[in-house]
């Protein structure tokens, strides 16, 4: 996925999720710890909007970013599920680079496929790879590379409280010659808690350590999340 030099930056995210074909009822306090946990059994299609600002050598840049998030858990069999989760990248940018103009269309998108066992007292976890497929429309918009690695769940649930990350890294193994390799990695360390009235306050990181360009980027998300039913959130 493209990269600019983006440090420091100004980030705002507000989004809404889905919840498609749940199955067995239970109270909001169990939905609300099912939507904080990324492998949970749940079917859902989350959309985040994510407006960037300071993009670029000279920070001129603005970038607006709407992630198209579907999540779709696999029965297996009794003991394993394998959850799936996309993200399909629509950019809209200006200016990321001195005479760059403006870009709009799709990104790379990343999808993850986790392994997941029962959760035991609370503790849930999740591995598998992940792939970087190459569908930016842009040269902008793009790496240009093919590329996967392992990624991995960790999280404990108690009472009310969420704690835990998600991580993964990539390589590329394909694409244009004359475009940078990527070597990236992703960690998203998450708190949440399942508050009454169906409200959920987190926060997480989502910093990327860019391995070829010797970048880190640390944008850091407060979110405040109500159950409006059994089967919609909205995210503020």
């Amino acid at each position: 996925m493209f990269t600019a030099q983006d440090i420091p930056r100004l980030a705002l995210s507000l989004g809404f999720a889905m919840c498609l074909g749940s199955g067995a009822r239970a109270d909001d306090s169990d939905i609300q710890k099912q939507l904080s946990n990324p492998i949970a059994s749940l079917t859902l299609l989350p959309v985040q909007v994510n407006y960037d600002t300071n993009i670029g050598p000279n920070r001129d840049g603005d970038r607006v970013t709407t992630n198209i998030q579907p999540v779709v858990p696999i029965k297996l069999d009794s003991e394993w599920t394998m959850v799936v989760r996309t993200i399909l990248p629509v950019i809209g940018q200006d200016d990321i680079f001195p005479g760059s103009g403006s870009q709009f269309g799709l990104g790379d998108t990343l999808q993850s496929f986790f392994f997941v066992p029962q959760t035991v007292n609370g503790f849930t976890w999740g591995a598998g790879p992940a792939i970087l497929w190459r569908t930016g429309t842009d040269e902008l918009l793009t790496s240009g590379k093919w590329a996967a690695g392992p990624t991995a769940v960790v999280l404990q649930q108690t009472g009310p409280w969420t704690v835990g990350a998600l991580v993964n890294h990539v390589w590329s193994f394909a694409g244009d010659e004359d475009r940078a390799d990527v070597s990236t990695t992703f960690i998203q360390p998450f708190v949440a808690y399942a508050a009454s009235g169906g409200w959920t306050y987190t926060l997480n990181t989502e910093s990327s350590y860019d391995w070829v360009g010797d970048q880190w980027s640390v944008p850091i998300n407060a979110m405040i999340t109500k159950l409006n039913s059994r089967e919609a959130t909205k995210r503020i």
